[in-house]
């Protein structure tokens, strides 16, 4: 069977602070009146029906996620003690999944993208498997239609084939944000595509690259797999868990894998990272501004305002992003916006106080 997982354990820096830890970018009610997960979890049908849904959360997201959509049964909620980067919550999914189906493909997906062209996204998905059937580690790229410095690339090998119309290319290798002028060579180039972060695999194939690649995790993930579906299992995911090392599915797995795969796709893609990405989903004003919540201004241009209570009051300001919280309010040019999560950062050394736990609706 094909099961779509779906990754829901941000750390809230993207979007802060009207995003924070306890309250992620996917609880965030951007578009339609419907939070980030809740379109993840609707794009899916009817491609996948709830129970083959699963969700990877952390413990203090599960439950206000559970509640965004009561449909996904409660067996499908799998709990990290903590945020350990995507490779081990890859791991943790994948065991769970070889203990229902052996035979199963995944679809590893975001809870904090938005995509526009769900019928094209689902189309892809469907050829993915076919690859993934094949043996192939596939992760969906995104065809660039501009260059930009804030995403991964990916360089396209050799033509593979093209399951349900859909172009599959060898995976030849990842590249990190790159300068504007390489961006701008590598999308000129046509052979590159960004780094959606969504992928594609049969599960036992995923994990015997795991066992491969990282054999530190693999020996966690063998034990935990030994004790699910029994009482010793959360008391031993909670010993286990935080001596796992961080690490990402890209670096960890991806970079160094066999038969790797990646499909190009347009599906309207936005990745809700930064404080710019709501102009792509939300409509701006003849100027450039985007404003949500109390605000009074004369001439803004480009600026970007969102409250949640308090009036903002700007006169004649130019490529600002004004962000107010309540309790705390941030403000920074639009060029600096990507910049944000170092405050957070900063913030968390320090043991500073980051804002209320409630969850604002904008």
């Amino acid at each position: 069977m094909f099961y779509a997982v779906i990754m829901a354990s941000n750390s809230g820096t993207r979007l802060w602070p009207l995003s924070q830890e306890v309250r992620p970018e996917q609880t965030l009610q951007l578009v339609e009146q419907r939070t980030l997960f809740q379109h993840a979890v609707d794009r899916l049908a009817p491609l996948f029906p709830p129970e083959r849904i699963l969700v990877v959360a952390g413990a203090i997201h599960t439950r206000a996620l559970a509640e965004q959509v009561p449909q996904i049964p409660t067996e499908n909620w799998i709990v990290e003690p903590e945020g350990r980067g995507t490779a081990p919550a890859v791991g943790l999914a994948a065991i769970h999944l070889l203990r229902r189906d052996p035979e199963a493909v995944m679809a590893i997906l975001t809870a904090d993208h938005y995509i526009r062209e769900t019928t094209a996204f689902r189309t892809a998905l469907a050829g993915a498997e076919q690859s993934a059937r094949q043996g192939y580690l596939v992760t969906l790229g995104i065809r660039p239609n501009q260059p930009e410095t804030g995403f991964g690339y990916i360089h396209q090998g050799d033509w593979l084939g093209a399951p349900a119309g859909l172009s599959v290319y060898r995976l030849a290798r990842f590249v990190e944000k790159p300068s504007l002028e390489a961006a701008r060579l590598m999308v000129g180039s046509g052979e590159y595509c960004w780094n959606s972060g969504m992928f594609i695999w049969q599960v036992h194939r995923i994990l015997a690259e795991i066992d491969r690649q990282m054999p530190e995790l693999a020996a966690r993930l063998h034990e935990l797999e030994g004790v699910i579906g029994t009482a010793d299992y959360e008391p031993t995911l909670a010993h286990l868990w935080p001596r796992i090392p961080k690490q990402t599915i890209d670096y960890g797995v991806m970079e160094g894998a066999r038969q790797a795969a990646v499909i190009p796709v347009e599906i309207g893609w936005t990745d809700v990272g930064s404080w710019d990405s709501p102009t792509e989903l939300l409509p701006a004003d003849s100027p450039g501004n985007l404003i949500s919540g109390p605000y009074i201004g004369r001439d803004p241009h480009h600026t970007i305002a969102f409250s949640h209570g308090r009036l903002i009051a700007a006169l004649g300001v130019e490529d600002l992003v004004i962000i107010d919280s309540e309790d705390v309010l941030l403000v920074c040019t639009r060029e600096r916006e990507q910049e944000v999560r170092a405050i957070v950062e900063e913030l968390r050394r320090q043991g500073r106080f980051l804002g209320k736990h409630d969850l604002p609706q904008i």
